[in-house]
């Protein structure tokens, strides 16, 4: 069940919402907590029923785990946790990676045996690392002890279930065991429909009509085409739009989701494409995501404790082991190689600007879009990898948008695109609305107010012009933009995120 289908929009989630609702006057929250894990197993269970034994199994091996965490022997805890993040990377790796290694191994001679086919359960690399975290938070009694029920909510609640945020128990739990009373429902219903209108126009509206220019560039590429360089420029500029609106109108969907039965999601999108640099945006792109991995690979690998030498091989691990967690091709792993690549570069830049006492020349308002630009095309070569079905279609597109030569660029001026299209215009008109959206525009957060999620930083709420209010006038826009939304939704498409 898709968050942009006439069945999560019209039915799944307005019946689960009445239903909570209906359960709100009951002397506990215990049945609106059943009500929410009954839900959310349905929703699960809507892709594959038969992957709802092993989310089920899942939590059941991570809960019985967890306790042993909480109440044997300190002696033992290290034990209890190898095995409980063992049994958790096991279960990933068999289903997401088994295909991957066996095939390198064929490559290289050392198997010979097919792959067997196995179908990626829907969610695992989400469900997995979140109870990873929470097994390693236990281990460090930094959780309370947490019954069943709401344990299973805190790894199964659908908004967040499919591709995240990734979220952490501490964020979590105080608000499950706190459902009601519901004195915010007016507040609740107004911040979370206006979140879900937003994500789905990201997404309907945008992503899937930049996906337009997307799919036949890389196609192409991937089908040994020549292409122009106006055509691979636009491709992976039109990818690096689409990815955001795509995973940002997920991320605003489930916050709004959440939202209407009480719940605040974490942050976890800080309008990535206004950063001037790699480290930065990484701070503002899948928040959740780069938490995780900072606080449970790169600082348990060492962090910036040992040396210079040391530190960028952390990052670069770090970045390696995200790349493939996003997907087990060797594109991935050249993705996440690059980002930790590009991060090395930044922190050895930012340290040669700190010794030659230059910070107020190159942090100079004037020189901020220039790296913003700089940032985003970077971004957007290693983005190649990530959408490209092999690393030589992607190769084909980012050596075609940066020819080697005056004749090499002067060829092929008529592209795919022109063919398509007619000409350009409707191409660039589509990345110049993209791009003032991301780059002039307040992120949704901005818009709505900062006490719509739930912020590490409050400070980096900064005042826009434009902000959202419950009032008459923003009712009907809201209604306006769901409709288009929704009258649209026939062109279906799926989340990007929902592949991992």
């Amino acid at each position: 069940m898709l968050f942009n289908s006439v069945e999560y929009m019209i039915f799944f989630l307005p019946l689960t919402f009445f239903a909570f609702l209906a359960l709100s006057h009951a002397a506990t929250n215990e049945k609106q907590i059943i009500w929410l894990v009954i839900a959310s197993l349905f929703f699960y269970a809507s892709w594959e029923p038969v992957y709802l034994l092993l989310i089920v199994f899942s939590i059941s091996v991570n809960f019985f785990i967890s306790k042993q965490l909480i109440n044997d022997k300190p002696a033992a805890v290290r034990l209890w946790l190898v095995i409980g993040v063992s049994y958790n990377l096991a279960l990933l790796g068999y289903f997401k990676y088994t295909g991957f290694f066996i095939n390198g191994l064929n490559e290289l001679g050392l198997w010979l045996i097919p792959a067997p086919e196995i179908t990626l359960p829907l969610a695992i690399s989400f469900f997995t690392f979140q109870q990873i975290a929470y097994l390693v938070d236990v281990s460090r009694k930094e959780c309370q002890e947490y019954q069943f029920l709401h344990y299973a909510l805190f790894v199964l609640f659908f908004p967040q279930l499919i591709a995240g945020p990734i979220v952490h128990h501490k964020e979590m739990m105080p608000q499950f065991l706190n459902l009601r009373p519901r004195q915010n429902l007016p507040s609740d219903l107004a911040i979370g429909i206006t979140f879900i209108s937003i994500g789905l126009f990201k997404k309907v509206i945008l992503a899937d009509s930049l996906a337009l220019i997307v799919d036949p560039v890389f196609d192409s590429a991937a089908g040994g085409a020549a292409l122009s360089p106006s055509d691979a420029l636009a491709g992976m500029a039109a990818f690096s739009f689409q990815i955001y609106f795509d995973f940002s109108g997920y991320s605003d969907i489930a916050i709004g989701s959440a939202r209407l039965f009480g719940i605040r999601l974490p942050e976890n999108f800080r309008s990535p494409y206004k950063s001037s640099s790699i480290i930065d945006i990484w701070r503002r792109w899948h928040m959740t995501l780069s938490r995780f991995l900072r606080d449970y690979l790169y600082f348990s690998l060492g962090g910036n404790k040992h040396g210079t030498a040391k530190r960028y091989r952390n990052l670069l691990l770090t970045m390696l082991l995200g790349g493939l967690w996003h997907g087990a091709a060797w594109t991935f792993v050249i993705w996440g190689g690059l980002h930790g690549l590009y991060l090395c570069i930044n922190h050895a830049w930012r340290a040669l600007v700190a010794r030659t006492g230059s910070q107020a020349f190159f942090e100079h308002r004037a020189l901020q879009p220039l790296f913003i630009l700089v940032t985003f095309m970077a971004w957007s070569v290693a983005m190649a990898f990530f959408r490209a079905a092999d690393s030589a279609t992607a190769w084909s597109i980012i050596s075609a948008s940066f020819p080697a030569s005056s004749a090499e660029s002067s060829t092929l001026v008529g592209g795919i695109l022109f063919s398509m299209f007619g000409d350009y215009h409707a191409v660039y008109s589509l990345l110049l609305i993209a791009a003032c959206v991301c780059w002039l525009l307040p992120n949704t957060q901005e818009f709505i107010g900062g006490n719509a999620v739930i912020m590490e930083d409050k400070a980096a709420q900064s005042g826009v012009l434009i902000r959202w209010r419950p009032t008459a006038l923003f009712a009907v826009l809201t209604v306006i933009m769901l409709s288009v939304s929704l009258l649209s939704l026939s062109s279906m498409s799926r989340f990007i995120y929902f592949q991992f």
